[in-house]
């Protein structure tokens, strides 16, 4: 679909979103302006517990307004699809976006280093550490937009069609990931096979991959856990995927300033609720894997530590590579790791 077709698409849905409203001047009349009409483009399916929490943070935007602001969320990627999503905010296809640095590997050089393998220990954990970064760094590679915070999941997991137990199970078998996880996946001697979430169901399905990397949620969110036969425990080098929530930058300099202040406060609060919320969901996809009677593997202690030791140089070629662009990439790991450590995550 080009970009004009986008575009109309973007605007008749805006018109049908507003007709639908109840509008009896009583927002208007209460703040003496007029409504505010935002789109937001989620890539999540409207089941999912971050559509959800993305339309709570929506809904409570609007009642703190009193109605002013109304936000029209679009799931799924009907408005852009997850790779899309970045430059369609920038661009104005949608208002505000939400979507995975990884899925653009390469634009956000220094966010990417928040998806590296360092033992992550929670969702919670992650999302704080993620947009305390931003708002400690600010790099310019979000200078276009306006970021309004960031979540992550918990520890990512291997889910696998065949059962797997140590690194030569991994060699040569196809494995979904995207962004630094697919470097991840190559350190472990598997082929890295790179799709969105929304993808992954019925290339596990039909052997296009074999196994994903991925926080454990998704075998229920995303339904994954009906076609993979195996869960291993990979939290010894439990990554993250780092997600934003951004709004087009002219579209954030046009609101009132008592508007953007509410923005900035439901937006903080957000970052511990879709943390939660990460965590709540790995806790229901170990236990929809549980009732599929899918079985569940455990590293052994040397086994972990070699698993450890294979992805090491993700993370040297990260700082290498972040160093060689003139950014800080060694200080952004070091305090990653440091607030893993004081988040007391680390055994």
């Amino acid at each position: 679909m080009n970009r004009i077709m986008q575009l109309l698409l973007c605007f008749a849905a805006m018109f049908v979103f507003a007709g639908c409203q109840k509008d009896d001047g009583s927002a208007g009349a209460a703040s003496g302006t007029e409504s505010i009409n935002l789109t937001y483009s989620v890539f999540f399916p409207p089941t999912h517990v971050q559509c959800q929490a993305a339309q709570d943070w929506a809904d409570e935007i609007s009642a703190l307004t009193e109605g002013r602001v109304k936000i029209a969320v679009f799931p799924a990627g009907s408005l852009t699809k997850a790779p899309q999503c970045y430059t369609g905010v920038v661009d104005g296809i949608s208002d505000i976006g939400m979507s995975c640095f990884a899925y653009t590997r390469g634009q956000f050089p220094l966010m990417e280093g928040l998806d590296l393998p360092l033992g992550y220990p929670d969702g919670m954990t992650a999302s704080k550490i993620a947009t305390e970064l931003y708002n400690k760094y600010q790099p310019a590679e979000l200078k276009d937009v306006k970021v309004l915070y960031i979540h992550a999941h918990g520890p990512g997991i291997l889910a696998s069609k065949k059962e797997v137990a140590s690194l030569s199970d991994l060699s040569g078998m196809k494995v979904r990931a995207t962004g630094l996880s697919a470097t991840i996946v190559e350190k472990l001697g598997a082929i890295p096979v790179a799709m969105s979430q929304g993808e992954t169901y019925e290339a596990l399905q039909k052997g296009v991959a074999e196994a994903t990397l991925c926080p454990m949620e998704t075998l229920k969110g995303w339904k994954q856990g009906e076609v993979i036969s195996a869960v291993t425990d990979s939290s010894a080098i439990g990554y993250t995927t780092a997600m934003y929530v951004v709004m087009n930058k002219g579209k954030w300099d046009s609101l009132p300033d008592d508007v953007k202040q509410v923005f900035e406060q439901v937006s903080m609060k957000w970052v511990e609720k879709h943390g939660g919320a990460w965590d709540k969901a790995d806790i229901e996809g170990k236990e929809f894997v549980e009732s599929l009677n899918k079985k569940f593997i455990e590293l052994s202690s040397e086994e972990q530590a070699r698993w450890v030791e294979a992805v090491k140089p993700v993370i040297d070629d990260y700082v290498k590579v972040t160093t060689e662009k003139g950014l800080p990439g060694q200080e952004f790991v070091n305090d990653i790791k440091e607030m893993i450590l004081s988040a007391g995550s680390v055994k």
